[in-house]
């Protein structure tokens, strides 16, 4: 196929991409990545009309277009990727950096030193490495869970081998690895690979769309919508898991059940939007004090379970302890005045043949117990072994 068919074709495919995204973002721009993914083939429908109008422009201005263009297209590709899962962008001043020196080098191999094997290999360095590092930026999160990530991996991946490779293998005007002698042998077949990789990337933009709102609404489904820890239903389904793990590895687990001291006094005393940050202040102080695998749910009003699988009632004792201590020892900041928070907790321990019914039973009677015997307490109603941890008064707090 002629080269200038092949760029014909190339330009309506990024055309047809870049309005498909642009519909896509204008839709979901919640969606990290999917407004710069549309610029980068915005940029490569661009480079491909400058390839076609070669000819009609001074040498050296076409040059540093099209070696701008093709950066674009690359960084563009990149920074996506980076969005996409959460991570900051690149430098301006790097990026800037490295556009200036393609740029350069590619003028100077033009004006200075006419060299257009030279610019070819500068090119296909810079962008490749970008593609690189794209594939490289997404090969994130379990396969299972995330395919689109990877597939788009691998394609980019493959892609920026190709760019970085190529050079080698067609040396325009010298007997390459594939006896390419012909250039335009040569800009046929680099066009036919970058359209190929490129619609690959585009279906993969695409799953990546389509993963991100899966994500979304399960997570709604999940999470407690205020404080986004585990809504009930999510907490027991993996209440069971942990039950049913920890009995075929005999293994012990352990629930907590807290409950905010005195919560309606806070609600009078500073309106639900003082409740509402309550319960989101409890929650980041519990996920800076338990550990990475330790999950945390929200049952309802002031009222938290937290899973600690592998825990033994001893060891459950001690976290719950710890809790009770942080969030005392964090006072809340709100509008300007201090409030101190305390929490009633109960503790309860797998036994043979528990279920979690029975340990949550067992657990929130030992959190009315707590409430009993004068709050900010932490309390079992089973048997444990080694000694208590040390239990402390409520102390006085706002709206009490």
């Amino acid at each position: 196929m002629h080269s200038h068919t092949l760029l014909v074709m190339a330009a309506i495919l990024m055309c047809i991409v870049t309005m498909v995204l642009a519909v896509m973002w204008h839709f979901n721009r919640r969606i990290p990545g999917l407004g710069s993914w549309g610029l980068a083939y915005l940029s490569g429908f661009a480079l491909c009309g400058l390839l076609l109008a070669h000819g009609r422009l001074h040498e050296a201005a076409f040059v540093a277009a099209v070696q701008t263009l093709t950066f674009l297209v690359a960084y563009l590709n990149l920074a996506s990727a980076r969005a996409y899962v959460g991570r900051p962008p690149l430098p301006r001043r790097y990026v800037a950096g490295a556009l200036t020196g393609v740029v350069a080098l590619s003028l100077y191999f033009t004006i200075g030193q006419a060299h257009p094997g030279a610019r070819f290999a500068i090119s296909s360095l810079a962008a490749g490495s970008l593609f690189l590092l794209s594939g490289r930026a997404l090969a994130t999160g379990s396969i299972a869970h995330y395919p689109g990530r990877y597939l788009f991996a691998l394609a980019s991946g493959a892609h920026g081998v190709f760019l970085l490779l190529r050079p080698l293998l067609f040396s325009p005007g010298n007997a390459g690895l594939f006896d390419a002698t012909n250039v335009l042998t040569i800009s046929q077949f680099v066009v036919l690979e970058s359209i190929v990789a490129l619609m690959l990337m585009a279906f993969c933009i695409l799953m990546l769309a389509n993963e991100h709102s899966a994500a979304k609404l399960r997570r709604l489904a999940e999470r407690d919508p205020l404080t986004d820890v585990f809504n009930r239903r999510s907490f027991l389904n993996l209440f069971d898991k942990a039950l049913s793990q920890g009995a075929r590895s005999a293994r012990s687990v352990a629930v907590l059940l807290v409950d905010l001291d005195r919560f309606k006094s806070i609600n009078d005393s500073v309106g639900h939007k003082g409740g509402d940050e309550a319960l989101r202040h409890f929650v980041r102080t519990a996920v800076t004090t338990l550990r990475n695998e330790d999950v945390i749910g929200r049952f309802g009003g002031e009222e938290f379970a937290i899973l600690l699988a592998g825990s033994g009632l001893h060891d459950a004792l001690a976290t719950a302890e710890r809790l009770r201590a942080a969030i005392e020892a964090n006072p809340l900041q709100l509008g300007g005045a201090t409030m101190v928070l305390t929490v009633s907790i109960g503790v309860a321990s797998s036994c043979r043949h528990d279920d979690a019914d029975a340990m949550l039973d067992r657990a929130d009677k030992a959190m009315y117990a707590a409430k009993h015997k004068g709050r900010n307490r932490v309390e079992t109603l089973d048997q444990e072994s080694g000694l208590r941890p040390p239990q402390h008064a409520a102390l006085p707090q706002a709206g009490r």
